[in-house]
């Protein structure tokens, strides 16, 4: 990106220690949704890329205040767009036991982020895939309300007690127990009910439930439910 274009980058406001903090990670995956990826890092106060999703970022005209991984995704010229519009750069070794995202994830939560939306997790590697899903399970995130959005999907994890299911009538709403069974599972303003039902890893009893209530919400008593919402395609 040539040096005028750094004037058309967009703006943010600024965190304030004491707020609510709101930050946008951008991963090295497939953004399918590039106008909702970039309402979503103009509202933020806080975005961080992992990595070459720095590259998302040059592309949609927002520039990371940070990023974060060992850069193996990144050339050189677009490192050096990053470094004239003042990025901050927080460089990790390859040989690593971590991801790029989830150092990026833990920086996010070390910079006292409440809520962390997370765009391009998703790619062509089914172990990557599965692994960024997985992130949201990570203890050192578990005060933190995570999001993983893939296109116009959301996905988030709930825990004990339950939670709200922020959708609309006819949204697909899938329950899918992380880290093992899923105890005490009730629902409210679904369409398929369930009532202090056990969810356990492997059988697809929680998928493909539907929004039918103005109120949709989950209950459980143990484990942890990844939620993920997709929007009613009719």
């Amino acid at each position: 990106m040539p040096a005028e274009g750094l004037s058309k980058m967009v703006s943010r406001p600024s965190a304030r220690r004491g707020i609510f903090l709101n930050a946008v990670l951008f991963a090295n995956g497939v953004i399918e949704n590039t106008e909702r990826a970039r309402e979503a890092a103009e509202s933020a106060d806080l975005v961080i890329a992992a990595d070459g999703g720095a590259r998302h970022c040059l592309r949609l005209g927002v520039m990371p205040e940070i990023v974060v991984g060992d850069l193996d995704s990144l050339a050189d010229d677009d490192r050096r767009t990053l470094e004239a519009g003042g990025a901050e750069f927080i460089t990790h070794s390859q040989d690593k036991d971590q991801t790029d995202l989830e150092l990026a994830l833990l920086a996010a939560a070390a910079r006292q982020a409440n809520k962390i939306t997370v765009l391009g997790a998703m790619g062509g590697r089914l172990d990557m895939t599965v692994a960024n899903v997985l992130l949201l399970a990570h203890p050192d995130i578990s005060e933190v309300q995570v999001e993983l959005w893939h296109g116009d999907q959301t996905a988030w994890l709930i825990r004990p007690p339950g939670g709200t299911i922020r959708g609309e009538l006819g949204d697909i709403v899938s329950l899918i127990p992380l880290g093992g069974a899923a105890r005490g599972v009730s629902n409210h303003d679904l369409r398929y009910s369930l009532e202090d039902d056990t969810l356990e890893s492997g059988p697809a009893k929680g998928l493909s439930n539907v929004i039918a209530g103005p109120r949709p919400r989950i209950e459980l008593r143990a484990g942890s439910l990844l939620v993920v919402l997709t929007p009613d395609a009719a």
